[in-house]
């Protein structure tokens, strides 16, 4: 192979590149938020690729339209544009539905009535994370007349295997390992397992950019893009920001969320903080996203969670220096 051949093949490669952010307006978003915000956007960007702004907010009793106005501003704010309008996951039921239909007709679901209390009951959680595997106690009951419940999907007993474009070869045993699983809430609101699979192959989207928390959410869905008929997208997880307690970044770390940060930093310095975090740069100096695109690389970045010191965050912004703001 000659370096015009392989040129041609990695241009391929690329062509038609959409990527996605898909925040959840329940408050104001926090460092993590960007840190994927940013890196899916790099990631898309540097492969000539669009990039897709979802709304996902598909729960009613949380989600707050001036949460999205928020974090559309701060998305801004940050040089992270977005291609097209917002899609907002709300306004989307119809089509939900069809496709809730289309499973429902391959005999793959039933009602749950199981509470959580009730499933937290009949196990241990997981070892290793907490997670507590559904046992199927429903699967076989006849309707119950009067109740409501939520709508499981039945999953089947075979590995699912594929390549995260970070974290490389990964399998999962769906029955062992998570159970059948929600695809409609009790109170009607559709489970993020059906409406983010349907939205991502409806709208094109062909790489999807989150934490690594999300990893066993992969296999999920491609479990449902496959039965109903869709690609699913080529996956890259990341590692997670923490606080000093190792807990991931979440929005009740509110001297980390965007309205804090926006006082303390200029965009270019939290876009440098952010670049020296994910490796793309060797100190934390203050920068643009779009100068970031010629020299990102996932080879660059860590696989493991990074500590995040938050006084020390903003005592860096009134006094920049050359040490950054965490560790590996």
């Amino acid at each position: 192979m000659n370096d015009n051949d392989e040129t041609r093949m990695q241009k391929n490669e690329h062509a038609n590149v959409t990527g996605r952010f898909a925040p959840s307006p329940t408050g104001r978003m926090h460092l993590g938020n960007i840190y994927s915000a940013l890196l899916s956007w790099l990631s898309a960007r540097s492969k000539g690729g669009r990039w897709l702004l979802r709304i996902e907010d598909i729960d009613p009793q949380r989600s707050r339209q001036e949460y999205a106005d928020l974090l559309m501003g701060d998305l801004e704010w940050l040089g992270l544009w977005w291609d097209g309008q917002p899609v907002y996951q709300s306004q989307r039921s119809e089509i939900y539905q069809q496709y809730f239909d289309r499973l429902k007709q391959l005999g793959l679901t039933y009602t749950c009535y199981c509470t959580r209390a009730d499933i937290m009951a009949t196990q241990a959680p997981h070892e290793s994370d907490g997670r507590v595997v559904y046992q199927g106690t429903c699967r076989h009951l006849p309707p119950q007349p009067g109740k409501t419940g939520a709508t499981r999907l039945i999953v089947p007993h075979e590995v699912i295997e594929f390549t995260d474009g970070h974290y490389g070869q990964q399998q999962t045993d769906l029955s062992e390992q998570v159970g059948d699983f929600v695809i409609r809430r009790k109170d009607g609101a559709w489970a993020y397992q059906l409406a983010v699979v349907v939205d991502d192959a409806l709208m094109g989207v062909t790489e999807v950019v989150r934490g690594c928390d999300l990893l066993l959410s992969s296999p999920q869905q491609m479990y449902v893009a496959r039965l109903l008929g869709f690609r699913h997208p080529h996956f890259f997880h990341l590692p997670l920001l923490c606080n000093e307690a190792g807990q991931r970044l979440s929005k009740r770390d509110k001297s980390l969320d965007m309205g804090c940060l926006r006082q303390h930093f200029t965009p270019e310095q939290l876009i440098g903080q952010l670049a020296y975090l994910a490796g793309l740069q060797i100190a934390p100096t203050p920068t643009t996203a779009e100068r970031l695109i010629p020299s990102f690389s996932w080879n660059n970045i860590p696989t493991s969670d990074i500590t995040v010191n938050a006084s020390l965050l903003l005592r860096q912004a009134a006094e920049p220096s050359e040490e950054g703001l965490g560790e590996v």
